[in-house]
């Protein structure tokens, strides 16, 4: 009451407003205080705050048993700007952990340090550092026998590498860094063991075009030399096959894989960016890939996918719309065996229809399964439980119709997908993978089977970390192999949900990324032009097996994130085509004159490629059948068969009515009435000829021959004639007519001084000569006609 009575003095307004503000003083009093304790609090933040960052690069045996003595090994490095000193790196095995969500929960917080729980397991087993400089890491490697751990009973344990340390702003001993990950505990073998199933992919991407040579091998030509770099020592396929060969797996491949693997073992070459090739040079690398692929398959089971693996989701929401497209899918199934067992030399399932990401609805179990394919790996993130159940169901699911789902489990096979190019990041995944599956065990009693599909085209540093979780795995305490079709065959979980989630549940992240309609629209129009041209083919196969391999690849599903990239490689396919197609062609006509009633008009087909070409049929089409006529009609065919590197001409009997100029069109025809190629026109200019004209030539013509019988038969008469008389006095002819003397005709002409006084005139030499023969008074003969 007294401190009341102090402000009786002091107005309203500024009573209260002073009373406002000690409140709020008291009232935040213990936030300044837990302000003032937050750099005590520094270690406890989150993993970005953390002055030193610890890497686990090593911890080996990655399931240990009984007996043994793990080791781990890594690296820390001091990321502040102070140097920390007093330091040591200490192990820690934390809480067990029953449930997958709990692994989850720690993989999602690696690096944390407020989660951080357990004791070190002794500084016996620590590895100490006078200093960390900031920036430079630092090596350390702890072995410990497993019995010194501690481990209760089986089961998933928490485990954590902590750098314990102190800073001058901070002099006392503290957690700076830590890295928590999982050690799988199973010191014997388990009452029963989970069937594990591993797939191993063998998938790239497109690497063959439709183009080939023109010889008889018809040398393939690549896009590049990216497939020559995967199957090299060291490449990314290499090491998928020298990692999964000493596995229990099942192997997944892609045949146009091995198609292309095989052709380049023979003879290859190179698209360049001009449109010019050149030769390959790795044949060696594929023959050595080939056969050490033929040695590991030996005995193991194999999964052929459709060639090419196409994208069945694609195909199931933008193809289905466009006619033909799902015929496509029943081609590349259909050869997918057969390549195969071709070039590995045993004899594949193709039962098994893969989706991207397992992710199904109804439109794609309805697609992946109109090819023949009657089970579907599916993954559970697509067809989620929705029972409740506590387990996980093994994989079988039948889905109705006689399809079977076969659902990997999601987080045994995503646990690769991150970048595992650093020794940390992988060692993580790999423990990460043990975990889960351990977990999956300790569930329950039964005895179930799990599928694990991973990526389609790991890395080679994913590979690495799967095939490490894949060895441990089999040779471990909990798991035993099983191959695909075993665990499609298992008998289902009767409370596992058979439910194919709806269209709209579909990812929409994975739908971004499908083929657009165009992409099947175009597929669609290369094929037409594909039927339309191998029926005029002598050895259609020369055409029909590289580009109906070349339409598989378009829909392939490495085109996924690659748009632009399948758009290129669908019009170099169609472009091609085209080109060959233009090969056989009609040669251009300039404009041709008739003269007369009727007449033969050429048109030339012209073969440039190497094989004959029949069932063609040329039309030859007039645009005024009044004016003109083709073989009696307005169009006339003929059947056509050109020998290859050849051309042909064509002749038609045409016929005129009337002059004047028409326009004649020559198309290409297949047999069954498909138009070929493009029409060539060129225009006939008509001269039509009278009959009074064609009598007067007629008549000229026949004067000309009886003029020339006429002297014929004067020349014979003159000759017989001197025959008779005996010589040329008797006949009063002077004696220079007689032949061989000077005077006679034809050796010289005639000289003035030569001629008789009082004779007629003589013909002068610079008189022109006369237009007729000299006329003589013997009877005309028969048929002669006389010149009067």
């Amino acid at each position: 009451m007294a401190e009341a009575a102090d402000f009786q003095g002091t107005s309203a307004s500024p009573a209260r407003r002073w009373l406002r503000r000690t409140g709020a003083l008291l009232a935040g009093a213990p936030l300044l205080a837990g302000l003032l304790q937050l750099p005590a609090a520094g270690p406890a933040q989150a993993a970005s705050s953390a002055p030193v960052s610890v890497s686990l690069d090593s911890l080996t045996p990655s399931a240990p048993t009984d007996g043994d003595t793990l080791t781990v090994s890594g690296t820390v490095t001091n990321t502040g700007k102070q140097a920390v000193t007093s330091a040591h790196v200490g192990l820690r095995v934390g809480r067990q952990l029953n449930t997958r969500a709990a692994i989850d929960a720690i993989s999602r917080h690696a690096d944390s340090l407020q989660s951080l729980n357990g004791s070190e397991v002794g500084d016996k087993y620590e590895e100490k550092f006078a200093k960390l400089i900031p920036g430079v890491a630092e090596h350390f490697s702890i072995s410990v026998p497993v019995d010194k751990l501690d481990l209760g009973s089986d089961g998933v344990y928490e485990f954590g590498v902590a750098l314990s340390g102190q800073t001058a702003a901070q002099p006392w001993e503290q957690v700076l860094g830590a890295k928590r990950t999982f050690l799988p505990w199973q010191s014997s073998d388990a009452d029963t063991k989970t069937r594990t199933t591993f797939l191993w992919p063998l998938i790239s991407s497109v690497h063959m075009t439709a183009r080939t040579g023109a010889g008889e091998l018809q040398t393939p030509v690549f896009l590049n030399d990216d497939l020559a770099k995967e199957i090299a020592p060291g490449g990314r396929l290499a090491q998928m096959l020298e990692l999964g060969k000493d596995l229990d797996v099942t192997w997944v491949i892609d045949p146009d894989l091995l198609a292309s693997v095989d052709a380049m073992a023979s003879s290859y070459r190179l698209q360049g960016p001009d449109g010019t090739t050149t030769a390959g040079t790795h044949q060696a690398v594929a023959k050595q890939w080939l056969a050490g692929l033929q040695k590991a398959v030996a005995g193991k089971e194999v999964v052929a996918l459709p060639f090419a693996d196409p994208d069945l989701a694609s195909l199931a929401h933008r193809g289905t719309s466009v006619t033909g497209s799902l015929s496509h899918l029943k081609d590349a199934t259909d050869v997918a065996a057969l390549t195969v067992k071709s070039v590995l030399h045993v004899t594949p399932s193709t039962d098994f229809a893969w989706p991207v990401d397992g992710a199904v609805d109804p439109s794609i179990m309805k697609v992946a399964t109109s090819a023949g394919a009657d089970r579907v790996i599916a993954r559970s993130d697509s067809l989620q439980d929705t029972a409740g159940l506590t387990y996980t169901p093994s994989a079988a699911r039948p889905v109705g119709g006689g399809t079977t789902a076969v659902v990997s489990d999601a987080r045994l096979s995503t646990a690769f997908e991150d970048d595992l190019t650093q020794a940390g990041s992988a060692t993580l995944a790999v423990q990460n993978f043990l975990a889960q599956s351990l977990e999956v065990n300790e569930q329950t009693d039964q005895q179930r089977s799990i599928v694990v599909a991973p990526q389609r085209m790991p890395s080679a540093s994913q590979a690495q970390a799967m095939a490490a979780a894949a060895k441990a795995l089999q040779g471990g305490t909990w798991s035993q192999s099983q191959n695909l079709t075993a665990a499609a065959k298992d008998k289902p979980d009767p409370n596992a949900t058979t439910r194919i989630p709806s269209t709209s549940a579909y990812p929409s992240a994975l739908r971004r990324q499908e083929l657009p309609r165009t992409a099947f629209e175009q597929i669609a129009r290369t094929q037409d032009k594909l039927d339309n041209f191998k029926v005029v083919l002598s050895d259609p196969s020369r055409v029909v097996t590289p580009f109906g391999l070349a339409i598989n690849r378009e829909m392939s599903t490495s085109w996924r994130g690659r748009g632009s990239q399948a758009e290129s490689f669908r019009d170099d396919v169609e472009n091609w085509l085209d080109d060959l197609t233009q090969q056989v062609k009609l040669i251009d006509k300039s404009e041709t004159k008739l003269s007369g009633r009727s007449a033969t008009i050429p048109v030339t087909v012209q073969n440039n490629l190497v094989q004959p070409v029949s069932h063609l049929v040329l039309r030859l089409t007039s645009t005024m059948p009044t004016r003109l006529k083709i073989g009696g009609k307005a169009y006339y065919e003929q059947q056509v068969d050109v020998s290859g590197g050849h051309s042909q001409s064509v002749k038609f009997t045409t016929s005129a009515n009337a002059n004047g100029r028409v326009t004649v069109y020559a198309q290409l025809y297949t047999e069954d009435g498909q138009q070929y190629g493009d029409p060539v026109s060129f225009d006939v200019k008509v001269t039509e000829v009278t009959p009074t004209v064609m009598l007067v030539i007629g008549g000229g013509v026949l004067l000309l021959v009886l003029a020339g019988f006429r002297m014929y038969t004067q020349r014979k008469r003159a000759a017989a004639r001197q025959a008779e008389d005996g010589g040329p006095d008797a006949a009063g002819d002077d004696p220079g007519d007689e032949p061989g003397n000077p005077g006679a005709p034809g050796d010289r002409l005639p000289e003035e001084s030569d001629v008789p006084s009082g004779a007629a005139d003589p013909e002068q030499p610079s008189d022109p000569a006369p237009d007729t023969a000299p006329e003589s008074a013997d009877p005309s003969g028969t048929g002669e006609r006389v010149d009067r």
